[in-house]
Order: C-alpha cells, then structure tokens, then sequence
C-alpha cells in the first residue's frame, strides 16, 4: 500500500498542471459569458468565474491529483480550505506579475512574461498549500 501512496504522489504534480489547464478553461469560459452575456464588468465576473473554477479544479484535485488524501467526502470545511488556499495562489501570482511588470522593463513590454512567472510562482504555492492545508493524509 505504501508503494501504490508513493507513486501516486509522484504523478501529482502532472495531474495538478492538467487539472490546472482544465481550471483555466473554466475561469475563461464563465468569464466570458459574464461578460457578454450578462453584461457584467469583468472584474466583478472574475470573482463568480474564479470560484467556479476553484469548485471544478477542487472537485479534479480530491479525485485526481490527491486521491485517498482527501478527509471526509466533500466536505465543506475542505472546500473553504481549498478556496482559502487558491486565494493565496491568485494574490502572490498577481504580485509576482505586478511586481516585475512594475520593475522590468522587458516584462512591461510584453506582460505574458510576467503571467508566466506569476502563474508558475503561484502553481507552486497552490500545490505546497493543497498538499499541505487542504488534502493532507489522516496518519
């Protein structure tokens, strides 16, 4: 059983990064039709597609990516945890952008460069505080 824990471990990190991709997805779909359907400014329907996008990538992550890590079954306190966690991840990927956006010339001019670095920083983070605070082993 320890073997079967530690390979699945080991693999996390590549089904968080598909899970990830299917999340951004979702945040960029239901954007999207807030914004044009809705007519709601974006900024107000960031906030409705960022939490249905952490509900999908949570529901992904206890079933993929931390399965058998999970505590209870879909609990809330989970989810609170998870949305908690995801909040951290989205402000230090968003001061990591603003902060070499802010600093670097380079990344003024062509600011993919700086989601990259702030999408990466933030992936780290996420992934250290699901595994960490949200799907944690009971033992």
């Amino acid at each position: 059983m320890r073997r079967f824990a530690t390979a699945a471990v080991q693999g996390a990190p590549v089904r968080f990064i598909l899970v990830g991709i299917i999340g951004f997805v979702v945040d960029a779909a239901v954007l999207h039709v807030l914004v044009t359907g809705t007519g709601a400014r974006p900024m107000a329907g960031r906030v409705g597609s960022f939490v249905c996008a952490s509900f999908v990538t949570w529901r992904l992550n206890r079933r993929y990516t931390f399965a058998g890590r999970s505590i209870g079954s879909g609990s809330i306190s989970e989810w609170l945890r998870y949305l908690w966690a995801s909040g951290v991840g989205a402000v230090v990927n968003y001061s990591v952008f603003a902060a070499l956006v802010l600093t670097l010339p380079i990344v003024a001019g062509t600011p993919t460069l700086g989601v990259a670095a702030g999408s990466l920083v933030g992936m780290i983070v996420n992934f250290t505080l699901y595994k960490v605070l949200v799907f944690h082993s009971r033992g």
